[in-house]
């Protein structure tokens, strides 16, 4: 298949940016989710996230899609670090209630 090319670009190399990393949205998505259902998933974007941004760095511009994937990827580790800080607030309170004396 031969590709339109500019004047100073090599045959066969096709211009216009990329192809996305085909995980690169699934990342936002689950940042996303993460942020409006404030759910485990927020996590995965961060492990996920963090995966791809790596292979699309180590592509060499052959992948597209960092955006999408480091701003999932960050909305990931923040809501992690708010979920992990709910819970670590959540259990005392928690044990506080249930040892209270009833009356």
């Amino acid at each position: 298949m031969s590709y339109p090319t500019y004047p100073d670009q090599p045959p066969g190399v096709p211009y216009g940016p990329p192809p996305d990393h085909p995980r690169a949205t699934l990342v936002l998505i689950l940042g996303i989710v993460a942020i409006v259902l404030c759910s485990p998933v927020a996590p995965f974007a961060w492990v996920i996230g963090r995966r791809v941004v790596k292979e699309i760095d180590a592509s060499g511009g052959a992948l597209g899609g960092r955006t999408q994937a480091m701003i999932g990827y960050v909305i990931g580790v923040v809501m992690t670090i708010l979920l992990v800080l709910g819970i670590v607030v959540a259990i005392p309170i928690l044990l506080a209630v249930a040892s209270a004396p009833s009356n």
